[in-house]
Parts: structure tokens; C-alpha cells; sequence
């Protein structure tokens, strides 16, 4: 059995999963060796960011799972792949630390207007402006996995009101005010002062949040997106900025990355764009491995896997164990 690794490891990594795959031939390869590589897996973990075969390697009929090292399923979730028998696992809620993280610094540079003062200080200006609170807002989290619920529990103590939407909603917990079904969408954007994008890539999310969704949101309010660029219509935001509907927004995410020169966004008023780096860590791949071990594990003792997906949906349903 072979075990194909298409993360960054190192070779500690490497002798660490070599422990728990036992007997198997594990293979750390390269980006822009992952399309042959992949014929001959039966076992795969990374995220695949150069074009595959998809229909080439579900008609060899030898990989077996889809272990991704993101939380995002997009990269393999090819039609082949979700009509296939082939297990797919996310790795939801391994970086959800470092994401929430994030969320939080861009809250504070929109909301603190830090663009602002950074530029008065090139120009050794000692200017003042006002500013926004995080306190007392209201907070809408679209997307309640393992981001979206950290993302909560740092916001907790900044005493705001949080509800969330998700399609598998459970009860809130005790810092949230209540989790409703995705389409009670509508409502959340109504009484959001702040909404936070968690939600993955499927085809239900794909442009959710467009020109109709914005004008929901109150006049004054702030989006940020941390999930996928194409979960938002970035023309529609752009514009929305433009008219001052909204206050500020903060992406880490865009549709093209890095946007074209001529993209729309880089021009866009009160828009703090990030290059897709929320879930960097110094401990990221020590996190992804040891998650890989322990799912690795389960695998070959026939045990349910964590952030197994549906794959009709596009992501994992709540964690029963």
C-alpha cells in the first residue's frame, strides 16, 4: 500500500507517519509531481494545487482515501472523485487557531482604521481619526466548523452578540446567542454589525454572499472573508464600499490569487486585503501530521475517521466521537 504525501513534510514528518504506516510505502512528493504520483496511491494527504486527472485516477481503482491538509475540500472535490468510493477527510479545525487569529488582527485594523495611521506615519504625520469598537457589536459568523467556533470563543470576551448560521447547526454554546440553519442566512445579515465568512466551497456556497446579500447587511457594517474567494462576489463588495454601504471590509481570500493587476480590488475604499495567509503557523505541519497520524490510525484499525465528509455536501457533519 502506498501512501502518498503532498505537503510540505520534513523528514522528521516523514519518520513520524512512517511509524503509524507501518509497511507501507510513504512517498513525499512535489507539487508539480502530484498528477503522475497520484496513479499509483492508495492513500492520499495534501492539497493538490497543479491540474489532476481526477477521472484518470478514480478508473485506476486504487486510491482509496483523500486525506486533505486543508480545510477546504475544493482542490478534490472533482465529480469523479464525489461519484467515486473513495473516503475524503478535511482537516477542519486543525488551523482553526491561527485562523481565528487572523479574523481578530483584521477586525482590529479595519475597525482601529490602522491603514490610516500607517500611512500618516510614512509621511511622519501624527494624525488623528476616529475609530470603530469591537465591544457591543453584533456578529454574525456564516459557517459554525471548527473555524467559525473559534472564531466565537475569541470574540467571547470581547462581549458581543454572536449568532451563526451552518447546516448542520447544534446547540450554541454558552457565548453564543443562537445557531440557525444556512437559510436563515438573511436573518443574520439583517442584525450583523460585523459578518465573518467561515464557510467551505461547495457549489450552495459558491457566490452566496453577492449584491442582494450585501443590501441586507445594515448601512455601516463590515464584512471579512477567511474562507474561499469565490464564496463572495467581489464586484458586489467593491461596490458596496464604493457607496459607503459598507464601513470596511477584510479578505484573506480572493477569487485569483494573487488578483490580476486590473482587479477591482485593489482600489477598493476601506478594503484590507491579506494574501490567503490565516492558517500560517510555525507549527502548522507539526499540527497537520499529527492529525494525518491519528487518522491514519483510525484508518487501519477500521475506526471512524475525523472530518470524514459528505461528499453530496461538500464538508464534514458534526464529530459524534
Amino acid at each position: 500500500m502506498r501512501l502518498v504525501l503532498g505537503y510540505p513534510v520534513k523528514s522528521h514528518h516523514v519518520e513520524q507517519i512512517c511509524q503509524v504506516a507501518a509497511g507501507m510505502d510513504v512517498a513525499a512528493v512535489r507539487q508539480e509531481n502530484l498528477a503522475h504520483e497520484l496513479l499509483d496511491a492508495d492513500l492520499f494527504c495534501g492539497h493538490v494545487k497543479v491540474p489532476v486527472d481526477w477521472e484518470r485516477i478514480v478508473s485506476g481503482d486504487r486510491l482509496r482515501w483523500i486525506q486533505s491538509s486543508a480545510a477546504g475540500l475544493d482542490h478534490c472535490m472533482h465529480p469523479a472523485v464525489i461519484e467515486s468510493d473513495i473516503i475524503v477527510c478535511s482537516a477542519s479545525g486543525v488551523l482553526a487557531d491561527q485562523v481565528a487569529e487572523h479574523t481578530l488582527a483584521l477586525l482590529g485594523t479595519v475597525l482601529r482604521r490602522l491603514p490610516v495611521f500607517i500611512e500618516a506615519q510614512q509621511r511622519r504625520d501624527f494624525v488623528r481619526q476616529p475609530t470603530d469598537d469591537l465591544h457591543g457589536k453584533r456578529v454574525g459568523i456564516v459557517g459554525f466548523g471548527g473555524v467559525g467556533r473559534r472564531i466565537a470563543e475569541l470574540l467571547a470576551p470581547y462581549r458581543v452578540e454572536i449568532v451563526a448560521t451552518d447546516y448542520f447547526p447544534q446547540s450554541a454554546p454558552a457565548h453564543v446567542d443562537a445557531v440557525w440553519e444556512a437559510d436563515a442566512l438573511p436573518e443574520l445579515l439583517q442584525r450583523s454589525d460585523i459578518v465573518i465568512l467561515c464557510v467551505p466551497l461547495t457549489e450552495q456556497t459558491r457566490e452566496m454572499i453577492g449584491e442582494l446579500q450585501l443590501a441586507m447587511m445594515p448601512a455601516g457594517s463590515v464584512l471579512v472573508n477567511v474562507c474561499r474567494g469565490d464564496v463572495l462576489v467581489e464586484s458586489a463588495l467593491v461596490d458596496a464600499l464604493k457607496r459607503e454601504h459598507l464601513a470596511a471590509a477584510a479578505i484573506d481570500v480572493a477569487r485569483q490569487e494573487p488578483p490580476g493587476a486590473d482587479s477591482l480590488l485593489w482600489d477598493a475604499p476601506r478594503l484590507v486585503i491579506t494574501p490567503h495567509v490565516a492558517g500560517q503557523s510555525a507549527v502548522r505541519i507539526d499540527q497537520m501530521t499529527d492529525f494525518l497520524c491519528e487518522n491514519l490510525r483510525r484508518y487501519r484499525e477500521n475506526l471512524p475517521l475525523r472530518n470524514q465528509v459528505d461528499k453530496r455536501l461538500g464538508f464534514p457533519p458534526p464529530q459524534t466521537f
